[in-house]
């Protein structure tokens, strides 16, 4: 190769480097620099985070030519399914490409395109190509594609090795740009962290100089954040906490973290007492200071633990309403799009656009559905309702969440029999615990697997599990995944809150499905190996009774034609009485509880009562027993935003009463109907 040549590489590598935080810079200098150096015209067709090809950058000696052989080359769109790219994938050698005398190229990458050449269209013509893989982190992420338009022209070995090696250049750009943006992202999940959590967090270097403080440590130290960067840790302690800030130090230089207790001097003179961690700071193996969280517990430790035990509880119960009722309005909204949505479906053809969009709408508020149980999961309170949940009716329930969380690749085995003894528990909790295992199963199976799940009974002895399981009576619930498994260290560090191997994870879902199984009384434990797959157990105690069945709980339905409404929403109210109406049941709406008792005090006759739980004057449950004062018999539809368990006590079912639970649609609300109250009167003769 010419001198020039290796220097117009090393210049291609400097300008490389130049924008190497910007990937399409980075795509933009290299088609520049090999249509220069090998002219006429180069690309880079990369693919995107999806798996297929992104649009392609292109440079032409000509400009008036990019735009035409950049449409004649772009792939945007399409899947690496080809045989250009499963070639270079598997060969990572460039794939050479000439025309036989004059007449242009008829084999290029482009399928999107009826015919490759045609003299009657103003398609640019290629004599001559070379497409070079590029291979970022050792993995297949596009190409480089050459062109030459001059008839009998080709590429000679040494320009095909030269086209490989700014291909090469181009990787090693690409896999610095990439863990550029990694870095970044990582960097500001990190800093997210530091600034919401409220416990103070100082970077220490390894004289006990700070080089970071977050928000919270300043309120403790009493000083701005600002003005602690800079300022040693040893200006805010007595000469016992400076000893012992001495001999923390040394600890984490030597890689042990440490957690004690010391009082802190604030700049106004008032002491606090605080719990300290610190843990060593490493990069590439070497020490680069100390992370220090900085927790107060000065009120704690005043008040001999009761005050700070009280606020907490407080705060717990103010986030539990405050979910639950951001909730229980969301579901209002909800309803009313899944019944329109619904009411859409139903009046338009199958296959139609409106008809998938009202489907599609429909999915969504299922998602949202769940999202909002989950949210009312994490803020329950003491007013929930645990039930005895017979095993078999659960993973029945849950199958349909399994196989929409596990997708079309992972199968799903399920395994049980019908003498595996019920559990007490919230539905809602536990659905969630099981979901989120099989979520994390699906992340560990990328490329498909299966998912078993099996249930039975077992005698736990005491002391057979971890101190602090349960003995006696369990279901032993088995969930197994065939995907990738974890290091012992991973598998040890699994169930710790935030603790994630994805960098695009929260580390919440493992943490969350252990809180519950342990609120429960369960124990879980994870056995797994690199490459081997995960198998998590559940010990969940077995409840001692078991369950009414429906016919045990409910009278004999009635047939019912008049129908009361009460809900304070308007637009609720207005959705249910639209989408029961085409039944035929004459239907009163109120959107105040007291209107509706003047109503049947005065002589209104409802069969039925539909009624939301939780309304400003009187809630459902106050509404029915006062008409049921008129009425005795009257069966009761209620409505509710909140779940059963949220709802606590202050919603009791009878024989002769339900709960439906918002979102919901026509079919579900009928349903509830003639469950509650047998089948619907005839339809009016017109």
């Amino acid at each position: 190769m010419a001198y020039p040549l290796r220097y117009a590489l090393a210049d291609l590598a400097l300008a490389l480097s130049r924008v190497s935080e910007d990937t399409g810079k980075v795509c933009s200098t290299a088609a520049r620099a090999a249509a220069d150096m090998l002219g006429d015209g180069a690309g880079v067709q990369l693919l995107r985070d999806d798996g297929r090809y992104d649009a392609i950058t292109y440079h032409h000696a000509d400009d008036s030519l990019a735009e035409p052989y950049a449409q004649l080359l772009d792939r945007a769109g399409e899947l690496p399914d080809d045989d250009f790219s499963t070639s270079l994938a598997a060969s990572r050698r460039p794939v050479v490409l000439a025309a036989e005398g004059t007449e242009p190229l008829t084999e290029l990458p482009q399928p999107r395109h009826a015919a490759y050449v045609d003299p009657g269209t103003p398609t640019p013509p290629v004599h001559a190509a070379v497409l070079c893989p590029v291979i970022v982190d050792n993995t297949y992420a596009g190409y480089l594609a050459l062109t030459r338009a001059t008839p009998g022209t080709i590429y000679s070995p040494a320009e095909v090795e030269l086209a490989r090696d700014i291909a090469g250049e181009l990787s090693l750009a690409l896999s610095s740009a990439r863990a550029t943006e990694r870095l970044r992202a990582s960097e500001e999940r990190y800093r997210r962290v530091l600034e919401t959590i409220p416990e103070g967090v100082l970077q220490l270097d390894e004289t006990g100089v700070a080089t970071y403080a977050n928000e919270p440590i300043g309120v403790v130290l009493g000083l701005p954040r600002a003005q602690l960067v800079g300022v040693s840790l040893r200006g805010f302690l007595d000469e016992h906490g400076r000893a012992d800030l001495t001999r923390r130090l040394a600890e984490c230089k030597a890689g042990r973290s440490t957690v004690g207790a010391t009082s802190l001097l604030r700049a106004d003179g008032s002491r606090r007492s605080v719990r300290m961690s610190m843990m060593p700071l490493e990069d590439g193996g070497r020490h680069r200071g100390v992370l220090c969280m900085v927790t107060d517990t000065t009120d704690h430790i005043d008040a001999k633990g009761l005050k700070r035990q009280l606020d907490h509880l407080r705060r717990l119960d103010s986030m539990g309403q405050l979910i639950g009722g951001i909730s229980h309005d969301f579901n209002n909204l909800m309803t009313v799009v899944a019944g329109s949505a619904d009411m859409i479906a139903t009046t338009t053809a199958e296959g139609s656009p409106q008809h998938q969009m009202a489907q599609d709408i429909l999915q969504a508020v299922a998602t949202g559905r769940t999202l909002t149980h989950q949210l009312l999961a994490f803020g329950r309170t003491e007013g929930n309702r645990p039930e005895i949940i017979p095993i078999p009716d659960l993973l029945t329930d849950v199958q349909s969440l399994f196989s929409r969380t596990l997708g079309e690749r992972i199968g799903l085995d399920l395994a049980f029999g019908p003498d595996v003894w019920p559990v007490r528990a919230e539905r809602g909790p536990l659905e969630q615990a099981l979901v989120n295992l099989a979520a994390n199963a699906r992340d560990a199976m990328l490329h498909g697997g299966m998912l078993r799940v099996a249930a039975t009974n077992e005698v736990v002895e005491p002391g057979q599990l971890t101190e602090g399981a349960p003995a006696g009576r369990c279901v032993h619930l088995v969930i197994q995944d065939t995907g990738v498994g974890m290091s012992d260290e991973t598998r040890r560090r699994a169930l710790e809150p935030f603790f994630t191997t994805r960098p695009t994870a929260a580390g919440l879902g493992l943490a969350t499905a252990a809180g519950i199984v342990q609120g429960l009384g369960g124990h879980i434990t994870l056995e797994s190996q690199p490459r081997m797959g995960t198998t998590v157990h559940l010990y969940l105690p077995a409840a001692e009774e078991r369950p009414a069945s429906a016919v045990d709980r409910r009278v004999t339905p009635a047939v019912i034609g008049r129908v009361l409404i009460v809900e304070d929403q308007p637009e609720v109210a207005q959705l249910v009485q639209r989408l029961i109406e085409p039944a035929g049941y004459e239907i009163t709406v109120a959107t105040d509880a007291l209107t509706a008792v003047s109503q049947v005090a005065a002589g209104a006759h409802p069969d039925l009562l539909i009624t939301d739980v939780v309304m400003p004057t009187m809630t459902g449950p106050e509404l029915a027993s006062a008409l049921r004062t008129h009425r005795p018999d009257l069966p009761v539809l209620y409505m509710s935003g909140y779940t059963a368990a949220s709802l606590g006590p202050q919603l009791h079912l009878d024989a002769n009463s339900m709960l439906l639970e918002k979102p919901f649609t026509r079919s579900t609300l009928l349903g509830a109907i003639r469950a509650l109250c047998g089948p619907q009167p005839p339809k009016p003769t017109p």
